[in-house]
């Protein structure tokens, strides 16, 4: 990557990065110029300034904090978001993860440091290291940017513009915006010449993305385990129905096919969660992975190389729910994916929420509160099954189990393992789908191992430390490699898990552990 492992820039990568415009750095970096006092992306459009008329900055904090503001014609509002996990310490990442959830809405820089178990100070130094600003400059940054985002990108009233953004009151929001931009909200929306008006409760945002992204790919997975009546892929459009706060809508995500970026369109009733619900899209749709970096210890692989050359720029999928995630996993042990799919379906139907106001959406996939204590025997499921998704829900309810703010991830999967029914494969996944660990590993998964030709977990943990820290991204080549093989006698096909291959006694030990 040319980066030091501090954050600290290669000068002689950027610089070629900057003058070629390379869209793979984009949101890598940032350029300040010293001239125009702005901080510019790597693809920024303006004429080319000279090499000694600028800074690199690892960070947009980092380029604010240093007097620069952001470029009106570049928009680096819109960069790719950089993964928290590279380049950064394991605090500083755990840390980007809290901030990107709340914005240090819920206690500021004290109670974030007490969460992440270090002093504020040590905290502040950390994130001056690593990224070149403090913890609350970067959370500063992002609210601006989004602030910027939605007066581009929407046509909502300022009052709501600046409490979405997480400002609290209008005259705050006017103040911030003027500093930083040097224009007001109302000559910057002007600029971008919007024209019509968006239906109300609708908002249309372009995600941008690094190249490349394998679209297809993303929406192939997502399709085959799609909930029915609160997911829908159809002609390269994945939409789903979201509850939030206690209110309900729906979004929908497509690929632009102009720009690196996905287009996404939602509906919700209340504008001041839309920061969160478009931080989680991202995630769902892993828009901050740097393919560059995961790439470079995959292509090499003799068994990975070919798909990986063939099929660039395959992202892990990520979920909207935790919690949806786990009950849809636990569902899929001992039966095929098209099999726990049907079953996602009864679930649903008999237990959710019932929603109107997009096509194929007819369901809000049922809270922990409605499973704790249902009767899912009645749509199917076996005894054993169902009491694991009962003891989740109940674990969610009372709080010993939550998938929000998520700061130890071994130590949330140590307490998902124990609830009677959830094993490794299971926690791994969830890793993988709801906490976004790039490591991630279900070493058990029979496609995994029969892509790979091997034996047993050992084995394949063993042939998969040069892959790491992106074992997850292997995962995902590897599930596409065994589907495309066709399956040896009785053996599952690919994407089933050992507890699949349970029903069909391959394996006694897991079908005796669920």
């Amino acid at each position: 990557m040319g980066f030091a492992k501090d954050m600290n820039l290669d000068w002689q990568v950027c610089s070629r990065a900057r003058l070629s415009r390379d869209a793979r750095f984009d949101g890598k970096f940032f350029i300040g110029v010293i001239g125009s006092g702005v901080y510019c992306r790597p693809i920024c459009p303006a004429p080319t300034a000279k090499e000694k008329n600028v800074r690199y900055f690892p960070s947009a904090a980092a380029a604010a904090e240093a007097g620069f503001r952001p470029c009106l014609r570049c928009r680096p509002e819109s960069s790719p978001g950089t993964p928290a996990w590279v380049g950064t310490s394991n605090t500083v990442s755990r840390a980007l993860r809290l901030i990107g959830e709340s914005g240090l809405e819920d206690g500021g820089v004290e109670v974030l440091a007490e969460r992440l178990g270090v002093g504020s100070r040590h905290l502040r130094r950390l994130f001056l290291r690593h990224l070149g600003a403090t913890p609350m400059a970067v959370a500063q940054t992002r609210r601006l940017h989004f602030a910027k985002k939605l007066i581009d990108e929407t046509t909502l009233p300022m009052s709501q513009v600046a409490l979405a953004s997480g400002f609290g009151c209008v005259r705050r929001f006017n103040a911030g915006i003027l500093k930083v931009y040097h224009r007001t909200p109302t000559q910057i929306r002007r600029l971008m010449r919007q024209t019509g008006v968006q239906p109300g409760n609708q908002y249309r945002f372009r995600l941008h993305f690094r190249p490349p992204y394998h679209w297809q790919g993303m929406l192939d997975f997502l399709a085959a385990r799609a909930t029915p009546g609160v997911e829908v892929v159809e002609s390269g459009t994945y939409r789903r129905t979201i509850s939030l706060n206690g209110r309900d809508g729906y979004f929908e995500v497509a690929c632009d096919k102009e720009r690196d970026a996905l287009v996404v369109r939602i509906e919700f009733g209340d504008p001041h969660s839309l920061f969160l619900i478009v931080e989680r899209i991202r995630a769902m749709f892993d828009l901050s992975a740097d393919w560059t970096a995961i790439v470079q210890s995959l292509r090499s692989d003799p068994v990975l190389g070919g798909s990986v050359e063939a099929d660039p720029g395959v992202r892990v999928p990520g979920c909207w729910n935790g919690f949806e995630l786990a009950t849809r996993a636990i569902l899929g042990q001992q039966i095929t994916v098209r099999g726990a799919t049907a079953m996602a379906g009864r679930l649903v139907s008999s237990f959710g929420k019932e929603f109107s106001g997009a096509d194929g959406l007819t369901h809000l996939f049922p809270s922990p509160e409605v499973l704790a204590d249902a009767r899912l025997g009645d749509i199917g499921l076996t005894g054993a099954r169902a009491e694991t998704i009962r003891a989740l829900a109940r674990a969610v309810c009372s709080g010993k189990i939550s998938f929000e703010g998520v700061v130890d991830s071994d130590g949330f999967l140590n307490r998902l393992c124990e609830i009677p029914g959830i094993g490794k494969w299971t926690a791994q996944y969830v890793a993988m789908r709801a906490l976004g660990e790039p490591d991630a590993f279900p070493s058990t998964d029979l496609g995994l191992l029969r892509a790979m030709a091997l034996r047993n977990g050992p084995e394949l943990v063993q042939r998969a430390e040069t892959w790491r820290p992106w074992r997850a991204y292997a995962a995902m080549y590897l599930w596409r490699i065994a589907s495309q093989r066709p399956p040896r006698g009785n053996k599952p096909v690919s994407g089933k898990t050992q507890e699949e291959a349970a029903v069909a006694g391959t394996n006694q030990h897991i079908s005796m552990a669920f």
